[in-house]
């Protein structure tokens, strides 16, 4: 009987690789949404990249990847808020603030989060880190590794050791798109971004990639971010602006509002161009764009996404208000399955505003579908059509806007609709 129960395992397994592999009518299973393709990144001086297949979970699959920080670099990082966070998050964050010169490194798996594993979950974050940072030469308090995927089964970390020559053999510049395939799990696309821009003493790039698909909701989710730049910024000024800009990207998205145990970005600043750069820049402008476009391709890769959804919040009591308010429309089951089905509903906005606990008045809420007035002082507009709101849901980016009509507080999310792919998705993911 157990023999024939691992055998009808394996045969789920192998299905669902297939489903993976393959999309309706045969064509690859990616997102309606995902981008043309993984963008042009050029290399970020002082940064390395390698990934190697492991075996974490499937045989044959890209799961492990190395970063090669130069000396000298600063790093920062934001984490999941979730009270059982996982064993390499705990790490961490104990070590986000060493300001030790030598290099630094990251190393991170898929297939595995390595939560809610107790003792063998510290034990193997601290051989894992132990190993590169032997392997590299780098103090261990400055080796950060991170693991996504299944929680609540033991971390087979002597599989990512036993890569750790031939990652460092793969180290190299131009790898950054093979580093984001590496940490997919249920992510149909790699997402990365890049920016340069000119500063006073020279030209800085910063560059990041991504993963995420489910589990997705405030305090990042089951998301992993990387973001290298080769500026020149002190360590507290990186967490500054990695903190206050991920409130305004990572934070700001949704897929199914679950946080997850293993969110975690991270910032590294090389300082290889030797230009110098700090909050309230240019710089942090331009970060603040890779960091919204690697959140909006998180949530164009949500699981079973057929529709992008921008929310605006406008005249709330306050910003934290506004928040409140368009994530409550953002995480409403009625509302993105009215999304799915091409629904005008703006009844279920008007509830989930309601709901929210936002301060909100009736008979001064407006709405809008893209540029159609849809309601406004309590009732609904008397130029709205529903055969305009219908047509308008058809379209695969869309953006809804109330105004509470109470004072200046605003806020953007970004969502997606809920369909069956992601009951689909969901129902076999430890199979």
């Amino acid at each position: 009987m157990g023999a024939k129960s691992e055998k009808i395992k394996k045969l789920r397994r192998k299905l669902k690789a297939l489903r993976a592999e393959l999309g309706k009518g045969g064509a690859p299973s990616v997102s309606p949404l995902a981008p043309s393709g993984f963008p042009a990144i050029p290399a970020i001086g002082g940064v390395r990249f390698a990934a190697a297949a492991a075996g974490v979970k499937y045989a044959g699959r890209t799961d492990v990847m190395l970063t090669e920080l130069a000396p000298g670099s600063t790093i920062a990082g934001v984490f999941t808020k979730s009270a059982t966070r996982a064993a390499p998050v705990l790490d961490a964050q104990s070590k986000i603030a060493s300001t030790s010169d030598g290099g630094a490194a990251f190393i991170v798996n898929s297939g595995n989060a390595n939560a809610f594993t107790g003792h063998d979950g510290r034990e193997a974050v601290t051989a894992i880190t132990g190993q590169v940072a032997g392997m590299l030469n780098v103090p261990e308090a400055r080796v950060f590794s991170s693991s996504t995927g299944v929680i609540g089964e033991p971390l087979p970390h002597d599989r990512i050791t036993a890569k750790l020559m031939e990652l460092k053999a793969g180290l190299a510049a131009d790898r950054i798109e093979d580093a984001a395939r590496a940490i997919m799990t249920t992510d149909t696309f790699a997402k990365g971004a890049f920016a340069e821009l000119a500063l006073e003493g020279g030209r800085v790039r910063i560059a990041g990639i991504a993963k995420g698909s489910g589990m997705i909701a405030p305090d990042m989710a089951t998301m992993l971010g990387y973001l290298f730049t080769d500026a020149k910024i002190s360590q507290p000024d990186l967490q500054d602006m990695v903190a206050r800009l991920a409130a305004k990207s990572f934070n700001c998205i949704t897929v199914d509002s679950d946080t997850s145990t293993s969110d975690t970005v991270l910032l590294a600043a090389t300082g290889a161009s030797g230009v110098v750069a700090g909050p309230g820049s240019a710089f942090e402008e331009a970060l603040r764009g890779v960091m919204t476009d690697l959140a909006h391709q998180v949530v164009r890769d949500g699981e079973g996404a057929t529709k992008f959804v921008e929310i605006a919040i406008t005249g709330a009591r306050d910003d934290a208000d506004a928040h409140r308010a368009g994530m409550a429309v953002a995480n409403s089951p009625l509302v993105k399955t009215a999304l799915a089905g091409e629904d005008p509903n703006w009844g279920r906005i008007v509830m989930a505003v309601g709901k929210s606990g936002a301060e909100a008045d009736r008979d001064a809420l407006s709405i809008w579908f893209g540029d159609i007035l849809v309601a406004e002082k309590g009732w609904i507009s008397p130029d709205y059509r529903e055969a305009d709101g219908a047509a308008y849901m058809k379209a695969q980016d869309l953006r809804i806007r109330v105004d509470l009509g109470m004072s200046t507080g605003e806020a953007t999310v970004w969502t997606c609709d809920l369909t069956h792919g992601y009951i689909t998705i969901n129902a076999d993911y430890r199979s």
